[in-house]
């Protein structure tokens, strides 16, 4: 058929978008406003749709500076801000309005593009609310560019941080990247390195911790998955990597609220998935004089002012 050859088979559903190509299948949710489905040479990557970040775990100086308190609007933002709009662009010609049942009866099942693009414009749960929009493009070798924008917005608290979340379904061998080595923050760069390498920070208390600052790419590798006739045992991976400018990420096996729930280790559920958030903007952790002082105003977020990060996703 046409979308083998350079060509994307675009699937017009009921209430999802698919695409299609050589060894990857991807699925575009309307419903539940995202990326539902990343499927590569018949491996799912995704638990979940990926949803905007607005909090890392707090640390103690967070607490004894107030700022966990100051900002907690972002921990329900995290949580339940939802998507409220949608924009499908294919081939650079708006699809308008979107084709949901029973205005997807039109199409056959034999449509190709060469480019998909879909826009989801997520509000948040704050007061006043803001706007993300995370534009999905997706070309017909597989790759899929995630461009990121946050609307600035004044009289919202400063951000804790700002990014996208990916929940994989199940838990990774480890993680190779290229950027600073360790863990790193923006106010706890000095002593990193440029190089490769997979660390391991555990903390007796459950907090923020795994950042990795200035990253050019991630590749993720697991073993496992949640199909039971897939006995299938070969390690298989997927790279997240730059585009205009290095990122930071983190790829743990919880979500920042299951870490800030856990007063103990022992706390922790299971590990079971693979979190990996990508960030374009994270706030510093501090630590001055002890753990009270507030972060350098360098390392703040301000709420009012606009954050857009971009990166591709690829096999």
């Amino acid at each position: 058929m046409a979308y083998t050859n350079n060509q994307l088979h675009v699937i017009y559903g009921d209430g999802s978008l698919g695409l299609a190509g050589d060894n990857f299948h991807y699925l575009f949710s309307y419903e539940r406003g995202g990326l539902e489905s990343l499927l590569v040479n018949g491996k799912e990557w995704l638990y979940r749709t990926p949803t905007p970040v607005f909090w890392r775990a707090t640390t103690n100086n967070d607490h004894g500076s107030g700022f966990s308190t100051k900002s907690a609007q972002w921990y329900a933002a995290d949580k339940f801000s939802t998507c409220q709009d949608i924009q499908l662009t294919v081939d650079d010609q708006a699809i308008t309005p979107l084709p949901i049942a029973p205005l997807n009866n039109r199409y056959t099942d034999h449509e190709t593009a060469t480019k998909v693009s879909l826009a989801y414009q997520f509000v948040t749960t704050t007061v006043p609310s803001t706007t993300v929009t995370v534009t999905y493009t997706v070309t017909a070798d597989g790759q899929i560019n995630v461009a990121t924008h946050y609307a600035g917005k004044a009289g919202l608290p400063e951000l804790p941080a700002f990014g996208l979340r990916f929940i994989m379904p199940t838990t990774a061998n480890g993680f190779d990247y290229t950027g600073l080595s360790g863990e790193t923050y923006p106010d706890r760069l000095a002593g990193a390195s440029h190089g490769h390498s997979l660390p391991v920070t555990p903390y007796l208390v459950p907090q923020e911790c795994g950042m990795h600052m200035q990253t050019e790419e991630v590749t993720v590798t697991r073993s496992t998955t949640q199909n039971n006739a897939d006995h299938s045992s070969e390690p298989f991976s997927l790279t997240f990597s730059q585009v205009d400018a290095p990122f930071a990420f983190s790829c743990l096996p919880y979500t920042a609220a299951e870490l800030e729930n856990a007063t103990h280790m022992e706390e922790l559920p299971l590990a079971r998935r693979t979190v990996l958030s990508i960030f374009g903007a994270v706030r510093g952790v501090g630590g001055i004089d002890s753990w009270g002082t507030d972060v350098e105003s360098q390392y703040h977020i301000p709420a009012d002012q606009d954050i857009d990060f971009s990166f591709n996703i690829h096999f």
